[in-house]
């Protein structure tokens, strides 16, 4: 559902996840679930490292006031040049204690800076520094989502959907976790999250809780009963399409809680029906809802506060889009409603027409209520 026609120009499919391949699925790059996870090890030992440079700082400097005399200023002096070796002379000559103490901090001094620099080596030449900082900006991506959508699975349905929500300007993410679905969001670049749709971590990353609708189009009927039930526990509001592939899955899907069920085999069946009896409707609204062609679409625009205190259908006409049908509330579906037709926060008018028509009765309408 949209408060204002959409319909944008297609635009290429763009933007990967950055976690390891090798830590999902082969050739994937992938998101992993928790991005700064690799990173912990090599941050860690570069802070003891660090740590134990600063201590070294302290035991040659304290050792230099102790044994030598040295004022504070010239005991850190004398530590600085002597880890960093320089080669600067002393700032009085040593005794013997004093030589002995300083081949320590020597040998300390070199060994703490090889090992720093060991770990700086391995942070930079395993490529977790670089495979972090993809990982934080797809993370960013992922939360500055908003009224987007979640598509489940990135098979063959999965994959159309996406192809379509990207035609159309709608934001989306997809959460895939199957080997052969990786390989397709990886060719195709496609924003993801990579898991099983039916964690409620999972779906929390993707944003389902900023999402506007869910689609669970993965190839299982089992699982995408599990996602639904899922998604909805965690967005009782949210609107959820499933895909079914056995016909008796559909009754189970709907009590699950998703709003539509989808069969790509009966509706393959009834378009093949369609296109060889009337081929001419089945292009023309092809062309209206998805095609190349974007001088007239067909949208469906959801009523706001405004419009719906004493607004009819009468009104709406007026901005020179068509209304083809009204639904209410209550889910009835009202087609060619009439201009007496009264509307009511909530209700969504299904109109064709130019995009400034549809411009125009997207303002005549109103702003549109939290997406549900």
């Amino acid at each position: 559902m949209t408060g204002s026609p959409s319909g944008g120009a297609p635009r290429k499919i763009a933007d990967v996840g950055g976690a390891d391949p090798a830590r999902g699925h082969p050739g994937s790059g992938l998101v992993s679930p928790e991005p700064v996870a690799d990173l912990r090890g090599p941050l860690r030992r570069l802070a003891l490292a660090l740590v134990g440079l600063v201590l070294l700082l302290g035991y040659g400097t304290a050792g230099y006031v102790l044994i030598e005399g040295y004022s504070f200023l010239n005991a850190l002096f004398m530590t600085v040049i002597t880890v960093s070796t320089v080669g600067y002379e002393e700032v009085r000559p040593l005794d013997a204690a004093g030589k002995v103490f300083t081949i320590s901090v020597i040998a300390l001094g070199v060994i703490g800076f090889l090992y720093t620099f060991s770990v700086l080596v391995e942070l930079l030449s395993s490529g977790e520094w670089q495979r972090h900082g993809r990982a934080r900006r797809v993370q960013r991506r992922l939360d500055n989502l908003r009224d987007h959508v979640i598509v489940c699975g990135y098979g063959r349905t999965g994959r159309n959907a996406v192809l379509e929500l990207n035609q159309s300007g709608q934001p989306f993410v997809v959460v895939e976790w199957n080997p052969d679905g990786l390989a397709n969001v990886e060719q195709d670049r496609v924003l993801h999250v990579l898991g099983d749709a039916s964690n409620d971590e999972v779906l929390e990353r993707a944003g389902i809780r900023r999402a506007r609708a869910l689609i669970s189009a993965v190839d299982s009927d089992e699982r995408n009963v599990y996602i639904v039930l899922t998604a909805r526990s965690l967005r009782p509001d949210l609107y959820i399409v499933a895909r079914s592939s056995h016909p008796d899955s559909a009754d189970k899907l709907h009590r699950a809680g998703a709003d539509r069920v989808v069969s790509p085999y009966t509706l393959s069946g009834r378009r093949m029906a369609a296109l060889a009896m009337q081929p001419a409707v089945v292009d023309t609204f092809d062309l209206l809802v998805g095609g190349a062609d974007t001088s007239m679409r067909v949208e469906e625009l959801v009523v706001g506060a405004d419009a719906g205190r004493g607004r009819t259908a009468a009104d709406l006409r007026r901005s020179g889009a068509v209304l083809l049908a009204l639904r209410s509330g209550d889910g009835a579906l009202r087609v060619g409603p009439g201009d007496d037709e009264t509307l009511r926060q909530d209700d969504i008018v299904v109109a064709i027409g130019t995009r400034d028509q549809l411009t125009a009765l997207a303002a005549a309408l109103g702003p549109a209520p939290a997406s549900r």
